[in-house]
């Protein structure tokens, strides 16, 4: 390879570096106005009234727009079960849900006037848990609590459990957790009397432009959609946008003036998605040497006061939930449950770390009662090709799962690693260590659920200086997708990546091209640039032979071979250039559709799979119960890995943000339904103090569907972290916890 696989600079690292990238906050126009959302005081009930005139008088309020405004007020990715401004005589569901948008000429003119505007709300008893709401007395939304469900059914589950030599029955909880993305929410939006620009830090501009023309009642064509340089997302700038978007859109609509809101933290993080809560309970049958016979599970997610995402995450939910494993006889439920609290929706891993902490607290219990290693019994269930996941897909290639727990075990040299554990445990009281292994299964791609979106587009253009310019429909959001297009394209045409621009997103340019989620931009835009990187060079090539300029052409970085003589690329790409060869060209990638029953979850439910391993050592203070993560070691089958520094910071970063999942990050309720933590002064989250040594070595067992071979890497980067924390956490102190986050409040509950 010439530059795939190689260590390189971020093609946008500089900019990024010196502050020169352009964020939402930074941009000012003449004429703009600021924008404010009014908010209500309860998390549950019916907005009787509203009334904007003392409002109105504050100096420098151009317009208060309530439901009243709205030309469409129902809005929802998959159901819509929302608005985007609550009407009076309407219900407020939950204490964020919007009831009117502030615009003045000043920051200070529209807080002031959202202050004054007066509503009156009659409230209702809200419902606050997952059991609550399971009792169906007070409904939130719809007809019933539990308003979505998806199943797997496979095997004979009740003759698998009569032939089992051991059955683990466990319930588990797991709690919100915040993106914590640096950026907050934000947009500008310009209407001009005909055409709708957006603006935003955004992962899904296309979801955007749905979004906005519908609430508007535009067409298409008249909302483009440009998605400026964004802070983080993690998920939680996947659908949100929207919600952001249509409400600056809005108010640009009715004073045609540019909009822009950007939302202060605590706003952000009261309004807008977080990952779901979820209880679940876990029967698992196993063999006496450990093979699994059965797997039986019934999975809760809080999906909060709207279903947003949550019958997509419940998809991945449903496909994930009996983790890395061959199994034959399987029953999975999914519900989601509609309560009171913040609507719930995407975030890194995306409703599979729920269940993947409960299948693999099961394995860790299972193998403790039977005797064998952890490391073992995960060996012995681990999918190889021609065996088959949960739903029943048999899978032919591209499978690395047992490598990478062959690789974590030679990493952290395993058998000496667990002797010097003993040992310190022996000779410190106070302090404990322990080991926590977990392997994860990750399916790339939107998956049979949401493959009517898995398709991306890219633009590429050769200039005539030897420079490129591409475009792809799917985003940057700091997972340095960039720079693995810049790679693609090196690669294919061998221009030197330093001279490759890839510019941000826009609607008008590219087909939709889905969502920036699933893992999915390396695989989909990936492909789709090098099927134009490779039509491009086929004209090249085609019109150096047809000159006689050569007949034998290699191409290398930053030169091509031409009979074995090294030509600059600038000097060949001025020639076709000047003879009207064409040096732009737009690609298409899909992949084949996927056969799955949706009535039984039986089937093919993602185009590939990624398979990670992780083994932790935490140390835990028995006398302030806080437990600290001292090194890990971590495997990731990724197909091939496309740009080797970004892949490792992938790694670095999900290990520490599932790690904060697993032993810090919480966020509680008051009693009235309102969120007790709104700020990083109070949201804990892991800081650089907190982050372990990290090993990381990549399997690649190449994926004939994606460049290169390449599968991804996002979400699972993260999805390995939580159990292998959790369970080196219950290994230190000898007691099985089975809620995240394990906070030191817990341990000390559990060891005093």
């Amino acid at each position: 390879m010439k530059a795939i696989g190689k260590t390189v600079k971020r093609v946008d690292g500089f900019e990024k570096a010196l502050g020169y990238s352009q964020y939402t906050p930074d941009i000012y126009i003449k004429g703009m106005l600021y924008a404010e959302v009014v908010y209500p005081d309860a998390a549950h009930g019916i907005l009787k009234s509203i009334n904007i005139e003392d409002a109105m008088k504050v100096p420098g309020v151009v317009k208060i727009a309530t439901y009243k405004d709205v030309p469409n007020n129902r809005m929802g990715i998959v159901t819509k079960d929302m608005q985007l401004l609550v009407p009076a005589g309407g219900k407020v569901r939950f204490e964020a849900d919007p009831i009117a948008l502030v615009a003045a000429e000043s920051p200070q003119a529209a807080k002031e006037a959202a202050k004054k505007v007066k509503f009156e709300i009659e409230k209702l008893k809200p419902v606050l848990s997952i059991d609550e709401a399971l009792k169906n007395e007070v409904i939130v939304n719809g007809e019933r609590n539990d308003a979505f469900h998806k199943k797997i059914r496979r095997g004979n589950i009740e003759e698998a459990f009569k032939n089992s030599d051991l059955i683990i029955e466990m319930d588990f909880e797991t709690g919100y957790q915040e993106q914590a993305y640096l950026e907050t929410q934000g947009v500008l939006a310009i209407w001009d009397g005909t055409y709708m620009t957006i603006y935003g830090s955004m992962q899904c501009p296309y979801y955007v432009q749905n979004d906005v023309a519908e609430v508007l009642n535009l067409p298409l064509n008249r909302v483009t959609v440009i998605q400026m340089e964004t802070g983080g997302a993690f998920g939680g700038k996947e659908d949100v946008p929207s919600y952001v978007a249509a409400k600056a859109a809005l108010l640009s609509y009715l004073t045609r003036r540019p909009v822009k809101l950007i939302y202060k933290r605590d706003e952000d993080m009261r309004e807008t998605s977080k990952r779901h809560p979820s209880k679940s309970y876990y029967k698992v049958g196993f063999t006496k040497d450990g093979k699994i016979t059965a797997v039986e599970i019934k999975a809760y997610l809080d999906m909060g006061a709207y279903s947003t995402l949550s019958p997509i995450v419940m998809f991945r939910t449903l496909t994930h939930a009996a983790g890395a494993y061959a199994v034959d006889n399987v029953k999975v439920d999914v519900w989601g449950v509609y309560t009171n609290r913040v609507p719930c929706g995407a975030f890194r891993g995306f409703g599979s770390p729920q269940v993947l902490f409960a299948m693999e607290s099961v394995m860790d219990e299972a193998a403790k009662r039977l005797g064998i290693d952890p490391y073992e019994i995960r060996y012995k269930n681990a999918i190889e090709v021609g065996k088959a996941i949960s739903t029943g897909q048999v899978l032919k290639s591209s499978v690395g799962a047992t490598k990478t727990l062959e690789y974590v075990k030679e990493m952290s040299n395993y058998e000496e690693l667990k002797k010097e554990v003993e040992e310190f445990n022996k000779k410190n009281r106070f302090k404990k260590r322990g080991l926590g292994w977990s392997h994860t299964i990750y399916g790339v791609s939107l998956g049979a659920a949401g493959q009517h979106l898995d398709g991306a587009a890219a633009n590429l253009q050769v200039k005539s200086d030897g420079t490129a310019t591409v475009m792809i429909g799917n985003t940057e959001m700091g997972q340095g997708a960039k720079t693995t297009m810049a790679l693609i394209v090196a690669e294919v045409l061998g221009i030197p990546i330093e001279r490759i621009t890839v510019l941000q997103p826009n609607t008008s340019v590219l087909q939709d091209s889905g969502p920036t989620v699933a893992s999915r931009t390396t695989v989909y835009s990936g492909n789709a640039l090098r099927l134009a990187a490779e039509k491009i060079r086929d004209n090249i090539i085609a019109f150096i032979k047809e000159n006689g300029w050569a007949q034998n052409v290699e191409i290398d970085y930053g030169v091509w071979k031409l009979d074995g003589k090294e030509v600059p690329i600038e000097e060949i790409v001025q020639k076709a250039n000047n003879a009207n060869v064409k040096l732009v060209e737009v690609q298409w990638y899909k992949t084949r559709p996927l056969r799955y029953d949706q009535e039984t979850g039986a089937g093919e439910a993602y185009v590939a799979y990624t398979f990670s391993t992780q083994l932790s050592l935490v140390e835990v203070d028995l006398l302030t119960g806080k437990p600290q993560a001292l090194k890990v070691w971590v495997s990731h089958d990724i197909g091939k890995v496309i740009n080797l520094d970004g892949a490792i910071g992938q790694v670095h970063g999900g290990v520490v943000q599932g790690m904060g999942y697993a032993i810090m990050e919480e966020i509680k309720h008051s009693e009235d339904g309102k969120m007790l933590v709104t700020n990083f002064n109070n949201y804990v989250v892991p800081t650089i103090r907190d982050i372990p040594d990290i090993e990381v070595k990549f399997v690649e067992e190449e994926f004939e569907g994606g460049p290169f071979g390449a599968k991804g890497l996002g979400e699972p980067s993260l999805m390995s972290s939580p159990p292998s924390i959790a369970n080196a956490v219950s290994n230190a102190v000898g007691i099985r916890f089975n809620k995240l986050p394990v906070t030191p409040e817990d341990i000390l509950l559990k060891t005093c």
